[in-house]
């Protein structure tokens, strides 16, 4: 297992289109949410990409600073390859994207969890916010918030 955490700029071109590829993948195939997946939004992240042992994506996420996405710092774009899935990298993603967070002093961090997620993120130390459960692209979300790393 390798994991990379870099900046949009010190992507390479291979890495940027690997985690492209797994975005469409499960979020605008396997989710069926038709939506403009580059946002914008990737040269202001740093982009956690969790590789298995013959070099393949099997976990991505997102990273922002606070004041970018809202007043915390936030994870987004979290997701396991469906061919990696049930075999840790999840974890391994969610630890390390918090410890970056954390190492960086961008505490409390503020997510927006797809409600059927909702337990793998309390494993990690997330809770959920007072805000009401919504709808994001048809997919039932809530809003949760870890105030510090769950050592």
């Amino acid at each position: 297992m390798k994991i990379t955490v870099k900046p949009f700029e010190d992507l390479t071109l291979g890495e940027f289109h690997d985690l492209v590829q797994l975005r469409i993948e499960v979020f605008i195939l396997e989710q069926q949410c038709l939506y403009q997946e580059l946002d914008g939004d990737d040269p202001k992240a740093r982009h956690v990409l969790v590789y298995d042992d013959q070099g393949n994506l099997a976990a991505y996420a997102r990273l922002f600073a606070r004041g970018i996405k809202g007043e915390e710092a936030s994870i987004g774009r979290v997701i396991t390859s469906p061919r990696h899935r049930s075999q840790g990298y999840g974890d391994v993603l969610m630890g390390e994207s918090i410890r970056v967070l954390s190492s960086l002093g961008e505490m409390p961090i503020r997510i927006s969890a797809q409600r059927y997620a909702q337990g793998f993120y309390a494993r990690h130390g997330f809770v959920p916010t007072a805000k009401a459960p919504y709808l994001e692209d048809n997919i039932p979300h809530l809003e949760m918030i870890l105030q510090e790393e769950v050592k």
